[in-house]
């Protein structure tokens, strides 16, 4: 009786871990599984937003379709935080567009409207060149640009405003104005999706 009991004892530790094993197994492919799930789907938003950012390209012929207004140079027309969709087409640049340009050696573009185009004296001397002023500034935008430069050539250029949406770039301007602000979404984030794995 002793020996039966003593073997079912067995039987039942034995059967406990079998069970615990299958259990792990389980959880261990269910986990391998969300996490593939997981990746997958960040793979798939990626993927989606370079679909879409490299459609815009090809529709708006601009390397850069959309920017953010970071400064209130061209206020009332622009505010810091709008979004403007930029084209480039081959359509002359005229007075009173509004164009956003970089300036050689600088990565922030800047968006001011075309004050004047200076036509060259000889069409061999290449395509007009332009002069920009922020609504809001005093002053035309030779100040800002490279010493020794008084024009903007067509290269500079990036596009023409065509179309806009108001604050919705704010998030950007805050997080280049708060870099610590970044990180402290970035963790609220990866909290969520922790007690979402939980759940």
């Amino acid at each position: 009786h002793s020996h039966l009991s003593h073997r079912h004892y067995e039987y039942r530790i034995m059967d406990g871990v079998v069970s615990w094993l299958h259990h792990a197994k389980h959880q261990y492919k269910t986990n391998k599984r969300n996490i593939i799930q997981q990746i997958i789907n960040l793979g798939m938003i990626v993927s989606t937003a370079l679909v879409i950012w490299k459609g815009l390209v090809l529709v708006t012929n601009s390397e850069s379709p959309v920017v953010v207004v970071l400064s209130g140079s061209m206020e009332p027309a622009f505010y810091r935080g709008d979004i403007l969709l930029l084209t480039l087409s081959s359509d002359p640049i005229e007075i009173g567009d509004i164009v956003v340009f970089k300036i050689k050696g600088r990565d922030i573009p800047i968006v001011h409207r075309v004050l004047e185009v200076h036509y060259p004296s000889d069409p061999k001397d290449g395509p007009p060149r332009l002069l920009t002023k922020g609504d809001n500034n005093r002053v035309d935008d030779r100040g800002l640009y490279n010493r020794g430069q008084f024009w903007l050539d067509p290269a500079d250029i990036i596009g023409r405003a065509k179309a806009w949406c108001p604050y919705v770039g704010f998030p950007t301007i805050m997080f280049s104005d708060y870099p610590l602000l970044k990180y402290v979404v970035l963790g609220c984030m990866a909290i969520m999706v922790i007690f979402s794995k939980e759940e």
